[in-house]
């Protein structure tokens, strides 16, 4: 039987395939509806919601990478069920405004089709492989479908029960992979069954992180072209696009590379491919989404803010630079968080008063909160660039 599995070791054997980049554009909808879904509901129970909504989406995309960095996309079986996944992907989009109401069972429909569907799919996939692969998705099937019963009750129930099923349904699938997905009678599963291709692995991460840095671009541009063109629009737009770039940076510069190469050189890659990027990108994500909701927040109220909406001006930035502190910490031979982002964190946190006291109007906020990233961005470019001619001498 030929394997479907990706044969390692290959020129190009952990290159990014064009059918997964189309596969992921489904979910580039899926975060424009979550940041539209939270504008629409700017509270703290609103918050709450989306968050779980995020997660769900975060962690359907995750665990189907996780499938695709061992199976061949190239393959016509592999490239049939990701299309397959992607049609259900849609309809998990279409469903994330009215999840909590008249739409519940579609989203649940979705999610749990795509990840029992997903599992099951794998373990017909190498039905002629190792043991360990079939043993290590036979106990993810079973945590995937224990949580699935939740989904579906949740389904089925109303009103914050249904934010209590799903909740327990998303904890069961997220705790997980931490303690390895045991299971009574076929034990647990170790990191070294998760051999996955580390350089694979950190460009599919990366390019989500595009995603997300693009729909923040594209809130941005749509809202902008919406309104009257002011001074007060004007310098929020400019402030909203600076503030992207500067996230891009503060990712992409040099942290992304260097987390690339880690993971790709690694004895044990499974074990930081779970942490750094299963994890602690859903913060860097999570952060971008607040980013953007925060950047229409500033567009359409530039002189008047509700306190949920300040919260979004400086709850996006703060999440986004706890995700990439402890990100390239994990990633990076350091003692502890970059100091640049521990600034940045400091600045942000000094904005709050200001900004609560209504001293500062939200037009303010945003710019300040620019330029806090700003001060990230440049203080570890010049520290990164002054300390490695030190560590490399021509």
């Amino acid at each position: 039987m030929t394997t479907l599995l990706r044969l390692r070791g290959q020129t190009n054997s952990g290159r990014v395939g064009m059918i997964e980049l189309f596969f992921d554009l489904v979910f580039v909808f899926a975060v424009t509806q979550l940041s539209h879904t939270l504008l629409k509901d700017l509270s703290l129970d609103g918050l709450l919601r989306v968050t779980l909504l995020f997660i769900a989406v975060w962690w359907v995309w995750s665990t189907t990478t996780w499938v695709t960095n061992w199976l061949d996309p190239e393959r016509l079986p592999i490239r049939t069920a990701l299309l397959a996944l992607m049609l259900l992907g849609l309809i998990l989009s279409v469903s994330i405004p009215e999840a909590f109401g008249e739409r519940g069972h579609s989203f649940t429909a979705a999610y749990v089709s795509m990840q029992v569907g997903r599992t099951l799919f794998f373990l017909w996939a190498v039905r002629g492989e190792v043991l360990r692969h079939r043993r290590n998705f036979q106990r993810i099937l079973v945590w995937l479908a224990t949580a699935g019963i939740f989904w579906i009750i949740g389904g089925f129930a109303e009103g914050n029960e249904r934010v209590a099923w799903w909740a327990l349904a998303m904890f069961i699938e997220f705790v997980g992979p931490w303690v390895f997905f045991w299971v009574p009678g076929i034990g647990r599963s170790t990191t070294m069954d998760w051999d996955v291709d580390g350089g694979h692995m950190a460009e599919r991460y990366a390019l989500f992180v595009i995603i997300a840095l693009g729909e923040s671009i594209l809130v941005t541009g749509a809202t902008f072209a919406e309104l009257e063109w002011t001074s007060a629009t004007a310098i929020a737009a400019v402030s909203a696009v600076v503030g992207t770039i500067l996230m891009w940076w503060i990712y992409f510069d040099t942290g992304a590379e260097r987390a690339q190469h880690r993971i790709a050189h690694s004895s044990d890659p499974g074990r930081q491919a779970r942490g750094a990027y299963t994890y602690l990108h859903a913060l860097i994500v999570a952060g971008i989404i607040g980013c953007a909701v925060a950047d229409e927040v500033v567009l359409m109220h530039p002189d008047h803010g509700t306190t949920a909406g300040l919260v979004a001006i400086l709850g996006g930035p703060f999440c986004y630079l706890i995700g990439t502190a402890l990100f390239k910490w994990t990633t990076n031979d350091r003692k502890g968080p970059p100091l640049s982002h521990l600034i940045g964190m400091v600045l942000l946190a000094a904005l709050a008063w200001p900004m609560f006291s209504h001293a500062i109007s939200p037009l303010g906020a945003g710019v300040l909160t620019t330029v806090a990233l700003g001060v990230v961005a440049v203080w570890e470019s010049v520290a990164i660039r002054r300390v490695a001619p030190q560590r490399h001498p021509a």
